[in-house]
Parts: C-alpha cells; structure tokens; sequence
C-alpha cells in the first residue's frame, strides 16, 4: 500500500463514528447503497438482529416472498397436524388417494387459518375444533403483524436518491475539482437538501497505520430544492486534502470519500438520509458529466434524463 504524506497540513475529523486504527479496519468504510460496512460478531443470532428493522429494510420482492413461504409453512404444519389426528375428523372432506386426502386439508388448513371458512369442511370433535381454532388465532395475529408491515413499508420516508456510479476529477475555474452527480428518481420533493463529504484514507505516523478522515468542502452546501439533478463539487486546491495529487497518486492510494446526504420530504413532513462512497478505484480523472437535462419539443417543461446520470466525456486538465 503506497501512502502520500500530504495531509498533515490539515486537521482530521474525528466525528466520522469510526475509529482510527487503521490495522483494525478492512476494506471500505461504507457500501455504495449508503451501508456501514461492519460485521458485528459475539452475539447470538436473534440478539444480533432486529427484526422490524431488517422486515422493513429487505428489498420488496424478498418481502414478499417470505410472507408468501411463511403464509405456506404454518399451513402445511397444520395440515400435517390434521393428517395426523385423521382425516375421519373433517366432516365433508373428499376420500381418496393419500395426495388428494392432503389437499384437502390442507385447502381446509388456508380457509380456517384465513378465517373464510366456505363451510363444505367442518372439524369434528374437541381436538380437531381445538387445532382449527389455535389456527384462525393464530392467523388474526398473522394478518394483523403482516398488514402493519406493509403499511411501515408503504408509509416509512425514504430519500429516493440515485449517484453517479463514478466520481470524477474535472476541469473547474482553470483548475480541477472532484465531482459527483445526484438526483431523485421519485416524484417526492425533497428540499433544504445539505451534502457532506469526507475523505478516508491510511495514514502512517512513527510507522504506526492509523485511518485519517479529512472535510472536504463543497462550493455549494445547501440547495433549496432537489428538482434536477445536482453536480456536488469539491474545488482541489490549496485547502484541499487532494491537493499536489497526480493521477497516479490518487489512483495508488487507498482512500476512499464519503457522502452524506439529508434533506426534508414535504409529503412525508419529515426529514430523510442518504450515503454512498467512492473508492479511489471509482475515480475517472480527466472527465466531465454531460447534462442530463433539456427541454422538451415544446419548450414547455424540463426533461431530466436518468439514463444520462452516469455520461461523461473525457477532458483535458489544466
């Protein structure tokens, strides 16, 4: 690992929530999905997790799916339960076949534990009503847990906020400067929006590696509406932890710049966060974004184009 002194001039954060070790920590700070990348160890596995919280993180399609395999399950664990006691206590159950016989508790296991009850399949006698009746508790309780899941879902406040997938080093008031893009992908609003960013990279003092963790200052901290996109730019100069960096140095250090994002959502009336990084390896030096916004045929709204969120062309530096 090849290290530049060239930060000593400036006063690290200490503010960042990570620790300054650099031999205790591995790999990048933060994923680009804005993610602590942290792996916590010594704990069981339900004390480690929280379940609210990774039920409504978990991508939609995933939640879905375990509803899905969870709404399954418990009915086939009843079901097993009924073959067990007999299918003699389900009055108007069909005989036949062992798999015909199991559909059709099972399809009696999914009406009682759904509470329709069509009324062709009745349990009989005080274990069989006993079994049905811990069932539809149980799916009252199931349903209930399930709708408000969805509801946290559908209603908890998000930042809908899409980066560029690289940062580049671009021309800037004849000199150069780092910069990223943004934009939100939804129709929310999302005003009084501030960015932050910081730069992570290994430092050694008396041979000791320790993680240094430098501000990076924006020319525009605060904008007062997230309409379209917006070009968040870090000017490398004297005042810059960048500063004196050649290609080659930036794209041999391993360092790694923060994004913090906040804004507030006027639907939601609530205030909502959104992080991602670059690694120096996600650095393109020499380049500059191509606009992603224009107006329409008839000059009458504004176009921002997200398939242009990631075009660039490369430049000439100063």
């Amino acid at each position: 690992m090849r290290v530049f002194r060239t930060f000593s001039r400036i006063r690290s954060d200490e503010t960042t929530g990570f620790g300054s070790h650099s031999k205790d920590n591995t790999g990048r700070f933060y994923a680009r999905d804005g993610s602590p990348n942290v792996k916590k160890t010594g704990l069981s596995w339900f004390e480690n997790v929280s379940w609210y919280h990774w039920l409504l993180g978990m991508p939609l399609w995933k939640f879905l799916l375990l509803i899905f395999l969870v709404y399954l399950g418990i009915n086939v664990i009843f079901t097993l339960i009924y073959f067990a006691i007999g299918i003699d206590h389900l009055a108007g159950a069909a005989r036949g076949s062992l798999m015909t016989e199991f559909l059709e508790m099972f399809f009696f296991s999914t009406q009682t534990f759904t509470t329709v009850g069509y009324g062709r399949i009745s349990p009989v006698g005080a274990l069989t009503s006993f079994v049905a009746t811990f069932e539809a508790f149980i799916g009252l309780l199931g349903f209930a847990i399930a709708t408000g899941l969805f509801f946290a879902r559908f209603s908890m406040p998000r930042s809908h906020i899409r980066y560029s997938s690289k940062a580049l080093i671009s021309p800037y008031q004849g000199g150069k400067a780092l910069m990223f893009r943004l934009a939100s992908y939804k129709n929310n609003k999302i005003s009084d929006v501030e960015v932050r960013m910081l730069l992570a990279v290994s430092e050694e003092e008396n041979g000791v590696f320790s993680n240094k963790f430098y501000t990076m200052e924006t020319t525009i901290k605060k904008i007062n509406m997230l309409s379209l996109s917006w070009t968040v730019v870090h000017p490398i100069d004297e005042n810059s932890p960048l500063y004196k960096y050649s290609e080659e140095m930036l794209a041999e250090t391993p360092m790694e710049i923060m994004i913090f994002l906040k804004g507030y959502d006027e639907v939601y009336s609530n205030q909502v966060v959104s992080r991602t990084s670059y690694t120096s390896a996600e650095v393109v030096y020499g380049a500059k974004f191509k606009i992603m916004y224009f107006p329409d045929k008839k000059h009458g709204t504004t176009v921002l184009d997200f398939s242009l969120l990631d075009s660039y062309d490369l430049v000439q530096l100063p």
